[in-house]
């Protein structure tokens, strides 16, 4: 039987830190979504801007993915048609709702991010702490092993096995003289 003092461990901070993390991975996910999104409506406004052709394979998947990410703000501007270029049959359009779009989804972006890093910070905090009851647990059981050494003057320790004792002298192997 031990007499060592073990650290019970806590559930509720193995439960905070499982759902911190994956609170966590979850935003990560929801972020570079966001961050992906944000792209396509640059680019696609960009095309839009530019008078892309629409025939094009590249621009054709932007539109498909602007269009996605456009639903919910569809019809809350009028875009404005700045005319074609020479040579050019498709329109330059200022597109105010996805200049809206990209706003509002670097808003929630932002959001996210700070949500983030604040769930990073309660994690460093439970980390700590765990680290901390594991030091005073280790400081526990050293003093209790300090204390029962001290106590216990046979020498034996809180484990049993006995203390090493001062150092004794060999025994000597070449026979005793005699004068």
């Amino acid at each position: 039987m031990s007499n060592t003092i073990e650290a019970e461990p806590n559930p509720w901070r193995s439960t905070r830190k499982v759902t911190a993390l994956t609170a966590r991975l979850i935003s990560y996910v929801v972020y570079f979504y966001i961050l992906a999104v944000e792209a396509i409506l640059f680019l696609g406004f960009l095309l839009l801007l530019l008078g892309a052709n629409t025939s094009a394979g590249f621009t054709e998947w932007v539109y498909r993915s602007l269009d996605r990410a456009m639903k919910p703000f569809r019809g809350i501007f009028t875009p404005i048609e700045l005319g074609t270029a020479a040579g050019n049959e498709v329109p330059s359009v200022f597109a105010t709702s996805v200049v809206f779009a990209m706003i509002v989804y670097a808003i929630l972006g932002l959001a996210i991010y700070s949500f983030i890093g604040w769930l990073t910070h309660r994690l460093d905090l439970i980390e700590r702490s765990e680290r901390d009851e594991q030091m005073a647990a280790t400081s526990d059981q050293l003093a209790y092993a300090a204390h029962i050494a001290a106590t216990n003057p046979g020498g034996a320790t809180a484990s049993g096995v006995p203390a090493p004792g001062p150092a004794r002298p060999a025994p000597s192997t070449t026979p005793p003289t005699s004068h």
